[in-house]
């Protein structure tokens, strides 16, 4: 029997060869201008999370400590222990603006929570807040911080060894309306640059075992130098962490900007040891000419 397909002219590649098709691509059929993704189902909680974050802050005390050392004077600074945790929970859920803090109002969240404010209430509360008003906050934390190292293992090891690390930033924003902002400068592909931004002097407490956490923090003016208002932070910082329960060796670590008088006066007033960059000037030179090469000893960084 004589095959009826003509394997020469190619004919019987119909039977094996696969159907080619136009590949489909998956598209959008809005354009982005006008699509916008809400959560709005009340039967379902999107950051569940939160729910043990505010039982351990209601456990460390929050409402009891914003309600017994903050007190603002206008009317939009009534009720701020229900308004600082409405911050803090939008916070501990990503929001890092204002207007993210809508977040706490998605799905079942009221269900979940009672006395959840409006973005809008809880700007105008925080826009009212003084100097003085951001001192009385610190210490709220202070002792947050203090409470939370007791209900949880927080900062381990820290009856041993403990570190304080104090160093100034930047956030740089845009706009010149921008409260609080100023123009600092920053380091920028390696090149020092004067950008608008928020500047901060920040302390930050950890242990060998732990992350570090934020022992304070305060804003400055972007053209202070770094150890401008250092030392009274310093002395605060070695409080908290004392206070936190670090009862063994406490030792800060700055660099050169905070090589001065007063930030390792406040150190060696209050038993902690330091470790801070030294500027080579010229007394610093012929100290170090003088120590033999046998003497040196290398130092181990966590």
């Amino acid at each position: 029997m004589r095959c009826p397909l003509n394997w020469e002219d190619g004919s019987s590649l119909r039977f094996h060869r696969p159907l080619q098709r136009t590949p489909r691509k998956l598209k959008f059929s809005h354009t982005a201008s006008r699509t916008q993704a809400i959560f709005d189902d009340e039967h379902v909680i999107s950051y569940a999370g939160l729910a043990p974050a505010l039982r351990l802050a209601e456990r460390c005390g929050l409402e009891r400590l914003v309600g017994e050392h903050v007190a603002l004077g206008a009317a939009e600074g009534v009720n701020a222990p229900a308004k600082v945790t409405s911050i803090v929970a939008g916070m501990a859920c990503g929001a890092d603006s204002i207007d993210d803090l809508d977040l706490l109002r998605h799905g079942g969240m009221d269900k979940m929570f009672t006395g959840i404010r409006a973005p809008s209430t809880l700007g105008s509360f925080v826009r009212v807040f003084t100097g003085g008003n951001v001192r009385q906050l610190d210490k709220v934390a202070r002792q947050m911080l203090a409470a939370l190292a007791a209900h949880t293992p927080l900062l381990p090891g820290k009856d041993m060894l403990a570190f304080l690390d104090i160093d100034s930033m930047q956030r740089r924003t845009y706009g010149h309306a921008k409260q609080g902002s100023g123009f600092g400068h920053t380091k920028i592909q390696g090149k020092s640059v004067l950008v608008r931004g928020l500047n901060a002097l920040t302390v930050t407490l950890s242990t060998p075992l732990s992350a570090p956490v934020v022992a304070a923090s305060r804003l400055r003016g972007g053209t202070a130098g770094s150890a401008r208002g250092a030392a009274s932070v310093v002395r605060e910082s070695i409080g908290t962490a004392r206070q936190a329960g670090c009862t063994g060796t406490l030792i800060l670590r700055g660099d050169s900007a905070f090589y001065s008088n007063e930030v390792i006066a406040a150190c060696r007033d209050n038993d902690t040891r330091f470790s801070v960059t030294a500027k080579l000037d010229p007394k610093v030179k012929a100290a170090i000419a003088t120590i033999s090469e046998d003497t040196w000893n290398s130092i181990k960084y966590p």
